[in-house]
């Protein structure tokens, strides 16, 4: 809204500085600065209010060191990252961009459906909250929106130069010479031909029929990495700070892919529009760090599957936007481990049990951050160790834009 109101009163009476909000940096500063004011100034209300309401989480007893502790700590947190996020995209982004309506109906949908599932835990005292299937369900529901937009949207295209007129993509884009083009094609890392045509996956089917790989392919992507996110925020800080290092790398990601110029530098994909997605990653990222102030070890709030399904679902459906969604394991590589780590559990047990007459686990505890809890590391070191290992990572996606 505001970028809308500072480009009129820029060309209607050139008022000094207004054109400022026309630089991607400068609207992806300010809503960042905004989203931590929001999380400082409301953040505590909202905790306050929710302890008296009593929304309190539901604590097993799981026998692990200073878990009963956290009995009665405010749990539905995420309506802070929510809104902390909402506000500043509402004022910063061009609401016009098919990907900022595509995010908000992400932030949105997903954060509703972790707030039923919160809402049925708390309130309902049900442990177990809303049904598997009713959340897959929504999570396919979601998927398929996304897909189907990024899909059929004529304004979801990569541009391609016609380098034949010279090299310098400012002069291309003056005089016209390039065409905007409805693709599939996403990237892969780490490869001198980088990028992968979706189609080629069905290449006995014509190109028109490529939605059959690859809006499956976004469901899946989009409900994986949501209930990954879900299964890693089980330590206090550990879901927020590891979703705040990725949405730094797809900030960067989002800014290049957008700008001609880094584009052609780093022989990456220009995907026109898709700057406006480095505002939101920023929001994004100062959300989450605002909500560690709260969330970090004591945690004073839990972000419970309000927060942490909507997060997994933004970071999905942000790296399928800026063709990326093929480095997920690498980039979500805290989200794969905990995920798998439960996934081998369970297959593991079932196998031994069939086998043996007895279930057997390979795993003290799973997820993984509560195996290394019952070894009697101090949850602050897992936290702090895992997001280490989730730099490391990050940077390791970084590195991808140069070397192949």
């Amino acid at each position: 809204m505001l970028y809308y109101l500072f480009q009129y009163l820029d060309e209607q009476f050139n008022l000094p500085g207004a054109g400022l909000f026309q630089y991607i940096t400068f609207r992806a500063s300010m809503a960042a600065v905004l989203s931590l004011l929001i999380v400082a100034i409301f953040g505590r209300k909202i905790i306050n209010y929710l302890q008296k309401q009593q929304v309190g989480e539901v604590i097993r007893d799981l026998g692990l060191e200073g878990q009963m502790q956290k009995k009665g700590t405010p749990t539905m947190g995420g309506i802070i990252i929510i809104i902390a996020i909402l506000i500043p995209t509402l004022l910063f982004t061009r609401l016009t961009n098919v990907y900022i309506v595509l995010l908000i109906i992400t932030l949105l949908f997903a954060g509703f459906i972790g707030f039923v599932d919160d809402y049925i835990k708390v309130f309902k005292k049900d442990k177990e909250g809303l049904k598997g299937r009713f959340k897959v369900i929504g999570q396919i529901i979601l998927g398929l929106v996304v897909g189907i937009t990024l899909y059929v949207n004529d304004n979801v295209v990569v541009r391609q130069f016609d380098k034949s007129k010279g090299n310098n993509v400012v002069e291309l884009l003056q005089k016209g010479y390039y065409q905007d083009v409805k693709s599939s094609i996403t990237t892969i890392p780490f490869f001198k031909f980088n990028e992968f045509d979706y189609h080629d996956l069905v290449f006995f089917l014509d190109s028109e029929w490529t939605w059959v790989i690859y809006i499956p392919f976004v469901i899946f992507i989009i409900t994986a990495v949501s209930n990954g996110a879900n299964i890693t925020d089980g330590l206090d800080g550990l879901a927020a700070g590891t979703s705040a290092i990725i949405g730094v790398v797809l900030a960067v990601f989002a800014y290049v892919s957008g700008n001609a110029i880094f584009a052609n530098y780093l022989n990456v994909m220009f995907i026109p529009h898709t700057g406006e997605l480095a505002i939101f990653a920023t929001v994004f990222v100062g959300a989450c760090i605002g909500f560690l102030w709260y969330n970090s070890y004591p945690a004073q709030v839990f972000m419970g599957d309000t927060g942490s399904l909507t997060l997994g679902a933004l970071i999905a459906t942000l790296a399928i936007m800026v063709r990326k969604e093929v480095m997920i394991p690498i980039l979500c590589g805290i989200f794969l481990v905990e995920n798998l780590s439960v996934m081998i559990q369970v297959a593991y047990f079932k196998y031994t049990k069939k086998k043996y007459g007895e279930g057997r686990r390979i795993f003290l505890m799973s997820p993984l951050h509560h195996h290394f809890q019952k070894k009697q590391i101090h949850e602050v070191k897992i936290v702090t160790r895992f997001w280490i290992v989730g730099i490391m990572l990050a940077i390791f996606c970084l590195v991808s834009l140069k070397i192949r």
